[in-house]
């Protein structure tokens, strides 16, 4: 199958290039870059010169150039607000969709302004995009034309604790995600706050209340969520650290219990790893896993689950790729690594 990448020297769009080197039933026929328009891909990264020898950025252009047409698959790897401006028109030119921003996301058009800054362009697509996180709604992926692939902080946060909040194990209120992310979660541009010698030795919290992701996580889980991102400093990487309280009026929680219910969750799935021990983002590093686990304490009665992932990986790429291969009817696993760099 032939794919195309809209916005393929950015972190996302890079890592979708590495992923898809490997891919035996998708090969990559363009990829757009309007800043590095007529460069080599492998001279803007060289860690992609030997995938990809001879291949040049095209220009972006506002429809998207005219070597997408006919394409099966073409992905969008854009800031936020641009998908929405070329999706529209491109999707009666290609087989499928997957946009790895937050552009289709969100049912309700009516949080893009509260959320976004800025009204959506195209809300009649709103509705037909599937939300791209396979083992929380894999159903409506299968043979997709539009796929909204998951944030990274949503992912993370949604697959520690859904299974909980499905069980009935835990209040859909007052749910509490503590969240830190690598510096790759900001984009490739450099600013003043991701310079070496602000982010080295340091750890800070952003977004305080107000972080776009919010929603998103709420629309997973249908219940309430405070949430508070974190910059570490590190590269790749994201550590969610969830609180709960349990449901009224059930029987007393254990840790057995919640870990009974992330087991029965994702045993049977090839990307998540219920572990007892803490998760850690180096253990997921360069992998499309996520790591889970979960512990009751019984003497604040808080629930506490855990989250790693790679924010590049199945935090963003990796997942776009895995939800493509559930939308095109390839096996799920296709092209992606499952084991993750060590050292």
């Amino acid at each position: 199958m032939k794919a195309g990448i809209i916005g393929g020297s950015g972190y996302t769009g890079v890592e979708l290039l590495r992923l898809l080197a490997g891919h035996p039933d998708i090969e990559v026929a363009t990829v757009t870059a309007h800043s590095h328009a007529g460069q080599l891909v492998g001279e803007y990264t060289p860690s992609l010169a030997a995938a990809y020898p001879g291949m040049v950025y095209e220009a972006a252009g506002p429809n998207g150039p005219d070597s997408l047409d006919g394409l099966d698959l073409v992905f969008c790897a854009l800031p936020h607000g641009e998908s929405q401006r070329i999706v529209p028109a491109l999707r009666d030119r290609v087989g499928v969709i997957v946009d790895l921003a937050a552009d289709f996301r969100l049912r309700d058009p009516g949080l893009y302004p509260t959320w976004y800054g800025e009204p959506h362009e195209a809300p009649e697509l709103l509705e037909q995009a599937a939300y791209g996180l396979p083992e929380l709604f894999r159903p409506s992926l299968v043979g997709a034309t539009l796929v909204a692939s998951a944030g990274c902080y949503p992912t993370a946060a949604g697959l520690a604790l859904a299974p909980l909040v499905r069980a009935g194990l835990i209040e859909a209120s007052g749910i509490i995600v503590d969240a830190a992310s690598g510096t790759s979660g900001a984009g490739r541009s450099a600013t003043d706050s991701l310079h070496f010698g602000t982010v080295d030795e340091n750890f800070v919290a952003y977004g305080l209340l107000t972080h776009r992701h919010t929603p998103e996580m709420q629309q997973i889980l249908g219940a309430e969520v405070l949430f508070t991102p974190h910059l570490a400093p590190m590269v790749r990487g994201i550590l969610a650290t969830c609180y709960a309280r349990p449901a009224a009026g059930a029987p007393a929680l254990s840790t057995a219990d919640v870990m009974d219910a992330l087991h029965r969750a994702y045993d049977h799935e090839p990307f998540v790893v219920v572990t007892d021990a803490p998760p850690s983002t180096k253990a997921t590093s360069g992998s499309n896993c996520a790591h889970v686990t979960a512990r009751v304490d019984e003497r604040t009665g808080w629930v506490l689950v855990l989250c790693a992932l790679d924010n590049l990986v199945k935090g963003a790429s990796g997942q776009a790729v895995q939800c493509a291969n559930v939308a095109l009817g390839l096996p799920e696993t296709t092209g992606l690594p499952t084991a993750g760099l060590y050292p």
